[in-house]
């Protein structure tokens, strides 16, 4: 696209915005870049327990099925904390 315009203008000019520009795009980055680290600290608090809560179904199914976890009106008496 570059070597058209040269080409057909016979002028090969850089494009400059200048201070205030090379600013305002180390502004948008930042608060892109803040934003990115705010949504991935979001998906980790909240898809975190979505695969947490079925594990732990699973788990207890597995445990159910071999034999290995006590029902719960058999641990009335046991303390597990």
């Amino acid at each position: 696209m570059i070597l058209l315009i040269y080409l057909f203008t016979g002028e090969f000019r850089l494009e400059t915005h200048g201070p205030l520009g090379t600013l305002w795009v180390s502004f948008g980055l930042i608060a892109f870049y803040i934003a990115l680290i705010w949504l991935n600290s979001l998906l980790g608090l909240f898809l975190t327990p979505l695969f947490i809560v079925p594990g732990t179904w699973l788990l207890d199914w597995r445990k159910r099925r071999k034999g290995e976890l006590v029902e719960a009106d058999q641990a009335e008496g046991t303390y597990q904390g």
